[in-house]
């Protein structure tokens, strides 16, 4: 964990890997990281109509040059939140699937940041660190939308015989830029998305923003972190 300078991590939630433009993009940026970040590929698994083969041959790319996680959208590729069903069955059923293709995810993050105790129990029955948790709260959640609160990591008690590693989000890219002349927090965790880097202007600022960040934090891979805190579910969890 960290030392006196703390570290920082970034992760991508990749929801588009069957865009061409895209993942030529994403690609070409695990190659050559800014400031030598590894990057944290969390990634959607196909719906139904989508390509599962190429799905499947690009995730092995990722994981091959960085960590490797999954990142569940529950309504549609570009919907992310739940809007019917039991949320927990999809991630099971994907996160078993991924598994079956040969892959081997360990991290988790849910889509809009949508997180509740039977998603949690599925992440815990998959063994996977958990991301959800963001360190502020989305402007654009409904009154009581359900998610995961936390500003740096923890592991989250579930019951006496089960807890989860939380690697909180705590910065997406726009609010990384704008508190690299701030304090910051001893782990700093920051997000962008894969469709980012689509645009000029986000990929300098991705650039820019992780090159000032290694001079204040040690990069390190999402999974060289851990835990010295336990904290209860229901201290962190709103809905």
């Amino acid at each position: 964990m960290p030392g006196k300078q703390g570290y920082a991590v970034v992760s991508c939630h990749v929801e588009y890997p069957l865009e061409d433009r895209v993942w030529k993009r994403y690609l070409a940026l695990l190659r050559r990281p800014p400031a030598g970040f590894p990057i944290a590929s969390l990634m959607r698994p196909p719906f139904e109509g989508e390509d599962g083969s190429r799905f499947v041959e690009r995730a092995r790319e990722a994981a091959s040059l960085g960590p490797f996680g999954h990142h569940t959208h529950w309504t549609a590729p570009d919907q992310a939140r739940p809007t019917g069903g039991p949320p927990a069955e999809r991630v099971l059923r994907e996160g078993r699937w991924l598994r079956e293709q040969g892959l081997e995810p360990k991290f988790f993050c849910g889509g809009g940041w949508y997180m509740d105790a039977d998603v949690m129990a599925a992440v815990a029955e998959l063994g996977y660190i958990d991301c959800t948790a963001t360190a502020w709260r989305p402007p654009y959640l409904a009154a009581g939308g359900p998610r995961i609160g936390l500003d740096q990591p923890a592991y989250v008690r579930l019951d006496e015989e089960r807890r989860v590693l939380e690697l909180p989000t705590t910065h997406s890219l726009g609010a990384a830029a704008r508190s690299l002349a701030r304090s910051l927090p001893r782990v700093v965790h920051v997000h962008f998305h894969d469709y980012d880097l689509l645009s000029a202007k986000r990929r300098a600022a991705l650039g820019a923003t992780l090159t000032v960040l290694a001079r204040r934090r040690h990069p390190v891979p999402l999974d060289a972190l851990d835990a010295d805190r336990d904290v209860a579910w229901g201290d962190v969890w709103a809905g």
